[in-house]
């Protein structure tokens, strides 16, 4: 679902690289975790994959068709994000001023989903992240682990090729946090999506399937 070759970024005067000539893979149902001290470049890293922020060099190939998300404009990368990718974010950015339904919805919106066919997808959805009924339920009523359920909801709902996390479990206490991990790792292989997974959690990462390792001489 995602391969990378020869991927670089350096930012301008800067003495060096963040990172250069990147390479490997993440498969269907793999969910790999990225760790690495701060400030190597992990989230720029997941930036340039989901064409977020542009990479120097280098091929992102996303989806079973390999689409090169390095060689699209502005435009075409928007619209790469938004039937391929799925997000899950430490700070959740749930939408304060739509209820959960509604929230779990954008995604379904932008890939012109029939509106008809939305509270089928949402409810599915919903009773597979343990939040069955909470459609109309708005966010400030919500825990952080179950906001941290809209979010995963949210990112697969469409059915993505790819996951990207960054972080998804590092605003929640420790056992909120196993119960997140484990329904994201589950959902993610129910639905045969590959997942990078950003974490300074040696246990997110030890519950992966892959580990990569950035640091300045590149991915171990």
């Amino acid at each position: 679902m995602l391969s990378v070759a020869g991927l670089g970024k350096r930012y301008p005067g800067a003495a060096r690289p963040l990172f250069s000539e990147l390479r490997f893979t993440v498969g269907a149902g793999e969910i790999v975790a990225l760790v690495g001290e701060s400030g190597v470049g992990k989230s720029t890293l997941l930036n340039c994959v989901a064409g977020l922020e542009p990479a120097d060099a280098g091929t992102i190939l996303i989806g079973p068709d390999a689409v090169d998300m390095a060689r699209l404009d502005e435009a075409a990368a928007a619209a790469l994000r938004a039937s391929r990718i799925g997000f899950v974010f430490q700070a959740f950015h749930v939408l304060p001023t739509l209820d959960v339904a509604q929230n779990i919805a954008v995604p379904l919106l932008l890939n012109g989903i029939d509106a008809a066919e939305h509270p089928r997808h949402i409810e599915e959805l919903l009773a597979r992240v343990g939040l069955a009924g909470f459609g109309p339920r708005w966010p400030a009523s919500l825990s952080g682990g179950e906001l941290q359920r809209v979010a995963i909801a949210r990112a697969l709902v469409h059915r993505p090729s790819l996951i990207l996390a960054d972080e998804p479990t590092g605003n929640l206490d420790p056992r909120t946090a196993d119960e997140v991990l484990s329904l994201l790792l589950e959902r993610v292989r129910a639905c045969h999506a590959g997942a990078l997974i950003v974490t300074h959690s040696r246990h997110v990462a030890q519950a992966c399937d892959r580990i990569l390792a950035l640091d300045p001489e590149g991915l171990r």
